[in-house]
């Protein structure tokens, strides 16, 4: 038996940037399925991401998505990408199965915790306050290089990965340290700065974008206090939900996030096309 994929329509240019198409699963010109294959909208056209794949209960089992899977890479190649993304959620056992035996690896993880309504106290001696815009200036040029490295360190060509880092902050910091639901705050202990906090404020839950210890202070818990900080943060702002992004491979913050009760939600998934 021959399982193919048939266009079940146009190619889509969208409004984000981003093209996409929807296409049969067919085994023998016979329908078992969906795929539906785009590129990324935080990776631009040099990244394909698969969207959705589904594979009706009476086929599956067979193999049917391990080769619309296959199949959907001959076409991102063919759309002249470089990388192909899946995001599945944890639960999604099957799909991650799917997914490692095809070669993919997690790249990140999302997290997230459920908050209780009374803040936790920080260490005595940590103190937060809000970043100043001086500060705020020297923040995004490092953590704009410091973005961009982490996904070229990933596979993004380095073109790419500097237009992605300025467009995200871009389009989250339209307005700098001034832009609404954003909270910037610098951790200090003892008197001594030791690490910096961004909190996005959101209307499903708060989420870190980026929290980091200063260099010369690190290894003291000062990361904890800083989760702390962000808890504290998104209680005191009504929030009952507090989420984060982690790249894999940093064990650090791994062990971390998952000591505070973090719980991963989702895997992003991703194998290069050579």
């Amino acid at each position: 038996m021959t399982t193919t994929l048939r266009p079940a329509e146009p190619l889509r240019n969208n409004p984000d940037g981003t093209r996409s198409r929807r296409y049969q699963v067919c085994v023998n010109s016979r329908p078992v399925g969906e795929i539906h294959l785009g590129t990324s909208p935080a990776l631009g056209d040099s990244v394909a991401r698969i969207l959705d794949l589904r594979i009706a209960e009476p086929d599956r089992r067979r193999g049917r998505a391990t080769v619309a899977a296959l199949a959907a890479e001959e076409v991102a190649r063919g759309w002249g990408c470089a990388q192909i993304e899946a995001l599945v959620p944890a639960t999604a056992e099957v799909a991650l199965r799917l997914f490692g035996a095809l070669g993919y690896h997690v790249r990140n993880r999302g997290m997230r915790k459920r908050l209780g309504t009374a803040p936790p106290a920080l260490p005595p001696g940590s103190v937060a306050r809000p970043m100043t815009g001086a500060e705020f200036a020297a923040w995004r040029d490092y953590e704009s290089e410091r973005y961009a490295r982490e996904w070229i360190e990933r596979g993004l060509p380095e073109a790419v990965a500097r237009a992605k880092a300025a467009d995200d902050h871009q389009r989250l910091l339209p307005r700098g340290l001034a832009t609404d639901g954003m909270v910037f705050s610098v951790l200090e202990h003892e008197g001594t700065r030791v690490g910096t906090l961004w909190v996005a404020l959101e209307d499903a839950g708060a989420y870190v974008f980026d929290v980091e210890s200063d260099a010369a202070h690190r290894g003291r818990g000062h990361g904890r206090t800083l989760m702390l900080l962000a808890e504290r943060q998104a209680i005191g702002a009504g929030r009952t939900v507090l989420g984060l992004n982690v790249f894999t491979g940093n064990a650090p913050a791994e062990r971390l996030y998952a000591s505070l009760g973090y719980e991963t939600v989702s895997h992003s998934l991703a194998k290069p096309l050579p």
